[in-house]
């Protein structure tokens, strides 16, 4: 008569038939080796505490414009500041191109980024000739306006939510309230969020503090360069916002 095996001998027959099927974890939230040695999985845990706690102590980046006590308090001083300030980029400061304009301009025009060719000028390339043009078609003179841009370089694929939680935002309300325009045009859809509005509106009135702006936002450059549809939208809202239809 054949022997019947002893209770260990079938419990260390279970474990082999479990690992021959290939299931030896309990599938949670998180994976748990459940044949495992203990102490091993003890330890395991025990180092991924610790890498959370490492990654929950890591200290936030510096604020984007460092410390608002040293911002500057003239447009003449903003410019400088922006071609300097190492927090604006990353503690880059190469290849930053300047804003251009008078203060108090009958229309500062901001968009996201200076174009890719762009040294001395900001926007000398198509978005630029774009811009200029339709500052001739609103009846703007360019030695009337304020061209700005939200980042001091070309910087593809930004992480606009990212930078807006980083105080972007903050340091684009103080630039357009240094300048002081009439008006403001906004091009570029993911600005509006980091200026604290709605992506999608339209028309809108940004606070700035003891002061606020009335601004009108389209699409960015490169999209109204690409499609003459959304260059016909943006003509029709500004005839509505300036009540010169």
């Amino acid at each position: 008569m054949q022997q019947q095996p002893d209770l260990a001998e079938q419990f260390a027959a279970a474990l082999d038939w479990w690992r021959e099927a290939g299931v030896d974890h309990d599938f949670r939230d998180e994976a748990e080796a459940l044949l495992q040695e203990p102490k091993a999985a003890k330890a395991a845990a025990e180092k991924l505490q610790q890498a959370r706690k490492v990654e929950e102590e890591k200290p936030a980046p510096p604020a984007i414009g460092g410390d608002r006590a040293n911002w500057p308090g003239s447009l003449e001083g903003f410019a400088s500041w922006w071609m300097t300030e190492p927090s604006l980029d990353g503690d880059a400061v190469r290849d930053r191109v300047a804003p251009r304009g008078v203060v108090e301009a009958d229309l500062m025009v901001l968009v996201p980024m200076p174009e890719a060719q762009d040294s001395e000028k900001l926007l000398s390339g198509p978005q630029g000739t774009l811009v200029s043009n339709m500052l001739r078609a609103m009846g703007v003179a360019e030695e009337r306006a304020y061209i700005a841009s939200a980042l001091p370089r070309h910087m593809p694929l930004a992480d606009w939510d990212g930078l807006g939680s980083a105080g972007l935002g903050e340091v684009l309300q103080h630039h357009i309230k240094l300048a002081a325009p009439k008006r403001l045009l906004v091009l570029g859809r993911d600005l509006m969020p980091v200026l604290g509005l709605e992506k999608r509106q339209a028309v809108a009135e940004l606070s700035l503090g003891d002061s606020a702006i009335h601004l009108l936002a389209s699409f960015g450059p490169e999209n109204l360069l690409e499609n003459a549809r959304l260059r016909a939208r943006l003509w029709h809202s500004w005839l509505d916002w300036t009540g010169n239809r």
